[in-house]
C-alpha cells in the first residue's frame, strides 16, 4: 500500500490532481473544503455542531491521555467498553451548550484578548527568536488533529465561560442558615451498640461438586474468559536502529554550519517598557518623568494608559515595527522622544541589552554532526524500507523481504488487542497502532508497509490466532474452588447475621443476641459524631457508615472487613449544644460554598440544557470510531438531552 502511494505521488496524474486542489483551496478557501456537513454531526446545539471527524479527533487524544496515565495501550474497544466514548460525547455536550449560551447572552472576547491568550502558549514560539512562530502554531495544533479555526473558537468559549464563571465564583458566599444545618449535622452524636460475627462462626461447607464448580465458572463467564491473543511477526524499520555512524565529511560539516549559521544565531535582546501617549506634548512629559527615574507603571496610570513591557524580547517581539526599530537605536537606560509608530505615538525607555550572538563552527559542531547522521538515518531507513516493499511485492514473505532488506524479524509472545500478554504483562516493542493493523489480518495474512510518523515504519505478520476462550477447569480448579467456598461462608454468614437481627427487632437484648452468636463481644460507641468519627481507627468505616445513615432505635448489619458482618442498633441521637455550633458556623460557610457552587453551576448546565435542547447521536459517534452502533447503552440513542 506504502509502495503504490508512493508510486502515485510521483505519477502525473497525483501532479493534475494536486494543482486542482490548489485551485479550489484558492478560490473557495481550505476551511469550506474539508468543513463538515450537518447531516454528520454527533453533537448538535443551536448553532454549533460537533462532526463525527472531530468527535473522533478528541476521543483519540483522551485515548491516548490514558495510554500515558496507566503506562499501557489502550484499544478503541475497550476504552468504549469502560465508557470513554460516552464521556467524551458529554463532555462535547457540556461545553458546547456552555458556548452557545454565553454567544446568547452577548458575553464574547475580543480578537485582541484571544490573540493575547494564544500568544502566552510557550508552544508556539520560536525558541531561537522568541517571536510567535504562525508555522509552529500550526504543526502544534496539526499534532492533536485541530485546525487554528477550530483551536481558536474553542479559545473564544473557553474564555468566556472562564470570565463568566469568575465574576460569578467572586461574589458568591454560603447562606449562613445552609452553613449552620451543614455543622448541625456534623456535630450531631449517635449512640450505638454492636457486635461482629466471622467467617469462623458459620458451618464450613464441603467441597464443591464437578457440577456446581461447572455452574460456578459458567456464571462467572464473563470475568474468566481470556481475550483473543495472537502471535505476531514484525519487522521495523527505525532511524534508531540503522547505523550511521560513519564519518562525515569536513566539507558536509562546512556546508551545513553556513546554511545554518543564521537560524542558530542568538538575536540581541532588550528589555523595554513603552507608554502610549496621544500627543506630542504629553510624549515630552513622559520622557523627562522617566529621565528621572520615575516608575513607568506609576507614569502610565497618571495618564490613564497601560504601559506594554518587554523582558529580553528580541526585535521581533515588539508589536510595533517601527516602535521596535526605534528602541534598537537606543543606548541602555536611555529614553525616546516621541516615537511615530503604526499604532500611535508612544514613549519608550530602555532596560537591559543584551547582544547578539554567532556560535562559531567549533561550538556548533555536535549539533550539525548530529543532524547530519539523523538524515543519513532517515535516508537509509527510506532505502531500506523501498528494497522491503519491492520484495514484498514481488512475492517474498515478510521474513524473507525483511532479510533482503537487512532488517531482523522479531516474533513476539502472544499478545492481546490490548497489548497485554498471557501474564497480564504489557508487550515490548508494540503500538497500539500496530496492534489494530495486526487484529485486522486473518492467521498468515501479512500486511503492507505501514508509517508510523517520525520516519518510522513497519510490517506485522499474523503467525497464529488463539481465540477467546475459558480456561480449562484444571487449570484454574484451585483458585476456582477457593472462590466458591468463600461465596458459600459470605452467602451462610449473611443469613445468620440477618436472623440475628432479626432477634433483635422482635425485642430481644444486645446483649443476649450478641453471646449467643459466638462472634466478638458487644462493643458502645457513645457521642459519635461525622467530624470526628473517621479519626478512630477502631470502628470499620462501613460500620460508621451505617451508624450514620440509620435512624434512632434501628437495627442495622453491616459488611465489615473480609469475611465478617456486624449487628448493631442505633440507641441515641443527640443534637449539639447551639453555642458549639456557632462556633464552627463561619468557618464551614467557607468551606462549603465551592460545593454549593458546584451544584449551582450543574442546575445551570441542567437548564442549559433543557432550554438549547441538544440532539447527541451516540450511534454515529461510536461508528465514527469503527464500533458498532447497535452497541449503543441503553437510552443513549439519539436523542435530544
Amino acid at each position: 500500500m506504502l509502495a503504490a502511494t508512493r508510486r502515485f505521488a510521483k505519477s502525473w496524474v497525483a501532479l493534475v490532481l494536486i494543482g486542482l486542489l490548489i485551485v479550489s483551496f484558492a478560490i473557495f478557501g481550505i476551511n469550506d473544503v474539508f468543513r463538515a456537513t450537518p447531516s454528520d454531526s454527533v453533537v448538535s446545539v443551536g448553532s454549533r455542531n460537533i462532526s463525527a471527524a472531530e468527535f473522533r479527533q478528541t476521543f483519540e487524544n483522551a485515548r491516548r491521555n490514558a495510554e500515558e496515565r496507566f503506562g499501557q495501550p489502550i484499544s478503541t474497544e475497550f476504552a468504549a467498553q469502560n465508557g470513554l466514548d460516552r464521556q467524551v460525547v458529554d463532555d462535547l455536550v457540556q461545553k458546547s451548550v456552555f458556548g452557545e449560551i454565553m454567544h446568547r447572552l452577548g458575553i464574547r472576547p475580543s480578537g485582541k484578548l484571544v490573540a493575547e491568550e494564544i500568544r502566552k502558549i510557550p508552544a508556539f514560539f520560536d525558541p531561537i527568536t522568541g517571536a510567535f512562530d504562525r508555522k509552529a502554531y500550526e504543526q502544534a495544533l496539526q499534532g492533536v488533529g485541530a485546525t487554528p479555526a477550530q483551536f481558536e473558537a474553542e479559545r473564544v468559549d473557553g474564555i468566556a465561560q472562564q470570565h463568566f464563571g469568575s465574576a460569578i465564583a467572586s461574589g458568591f458566599t454560603a447562606p449562613r442558615a445552609y452553613a449552620a444545618l451543614t455543622v448541625l449535622q456534623a456535630l450531631e452524636e449517635r449512640d450505638a451498640a454492636f457486635f461482629v460475627v466471622t467467617g469462623d462462626s458459620v458451618p464450613r461447607p464441603p467441597p464443591p461438586t464437578e457440577a456446581q464448580l461447572a455452574a460456578f465458572m459458567k456464571e462467572n463467564a464473563a470475568q474468566l474468559t481470556r481475550p483473543e491473543y495472537r502471535v505476531l511477526t514484525l519487522v521495523r524499520f527505525s532511524p534508531d536502529a540503522v547505523d550511521a555512524a560513519g564519518p562525515i565529511s569536513e566539507d558536509e560539516i562546512k556546508a551545513r554550519f553556513d546554511y545554518r549559521k543564521d537560524t542558530m544565531s542568538q538575536p540581541e535582546t532588550r528589555s523595554l517598557v513603552q507608554i502610549p501617549v496621544k500627543d506630542a506634548a504629553t510624549a515630552q512629559t513622559v520622557a523627562q518623568r522617566l529621565t528621572k527615574g520615575e516608575e513607568p507603571e506609576a507614569i502610565a496610570k497618571s495618564i490613564g494608559v497601560e504601559p506594554v513591557i518587554y523582558e529580553d524580547k528580541p526585535k521581533t517581539a515588539v508589536a510595533d515595527r517601527k516602535v521596535a526599530d526605534a528602541a534598537f537605536q537606543l543606548a541602555e537606560g536611555q529614553v525616546s522622544g516621541a516615537i511615530q509608530g503604526d499604532l500611535g505615538l508612544a514613549v519608550v525607555k530602555v532596560g537591559k541589552v543584551t547582544p547578539g550572538r554567532t556560535p562559531t563552527l567549533v561550538e556548533a559542531r555536535a549539533v550539525i554532526e548530529a543532524e547530519l547522521r539523523q538524515e543519513a538515518a532517515a535516508k537509509a531507513v527510506y532505502e531500506k524500507s523501498e528494497v522491503y516493499e519491492q520484495a514484498h511485492t514481488s512475492g517474498a514473505n515478510l521474513a524473507e523481504a525483511a532479510q533482503k532488506a537487512g532488517v531482523p524479524a522479531r516474533t513476539l509472545p502472544a499478545v492481546s488487542k490490548q497489548g497485554l500478554d498471557e501474564k497480564n504483562q504489557p508487550v515490548e516493542g508494540v503500538s497500539q497502532q500496530m496492534l489494530e493493523v495486526a487484529f485486522d489480518l486473518p492467521e498468515g495474512g501479512e500486511s503492507d508497509l505501514q508509517d508510523a510518523g517520525n520516519g518510522e515504519y513497519y510490517a506485522v505478520r499474523v503467525e497464529k490466532v488463539i481465540k477467546a476462550a475459558m480456561p480449562p477447569l484444571e487449570e484454574i480448579r484451585g483458585p476456582l474452588t477457593q472462590a466458591w467456598m468463600q461465596r458459600e461462608v459470605r452467602n451462610a454468614l449473611q443469613a445468620k447475621a440477618e436472623t440475628l437481627a432479626a432477634r433483635l427487632k422482635k425485642g430481644e437484648s444486645l446483649e443476649a443476641v450478641a453471646a449467643s452468636a459466638g462472634g466478638s463481644p458487644l462493643q458502645r460507641a457513645v457521642g459519635l459524631n461525622r467530624r470526628t468519627a473517621g479519626q478512630s481507627s477502631q470502628i470499620p468505616p462501613q460500620i460508621l457508615e451505617r451508624i450514620f445513615s440509620a435512624r434512632p432505635g434501628e437495627t442495622f448489619t453491616a459488611t465489615g472487613q473480609g469475611l465478617a458482618v456486624a449487628i448493631g442498633k442505633l440507641e441515641a441521637v443527640r443534637a449539639p449544644q447551639l453555642s458549639e455550633a456557632a462556633q464552627f458556623t463561619e468557618g464551614v460557610r467557607q468551606q462549603v460554598a465551592p460545593g454549593l457552587f458546584e451544584d449551582m453551576i450543574a442546575s445551570l448546565d441542567r437548564a442549559a440544557r433543557g432550554k438549547l435542547k441538544p440532539k447527541v447521536e451516540y450511534g454515529r459517534a461510536r461508528q465514527a470510531l469503527g464500533l458498532d452502533p447497535a452497541e449503543t447503552p441503553a437510552g443513549a440513542q439519539g436523542a435530544g438531552q
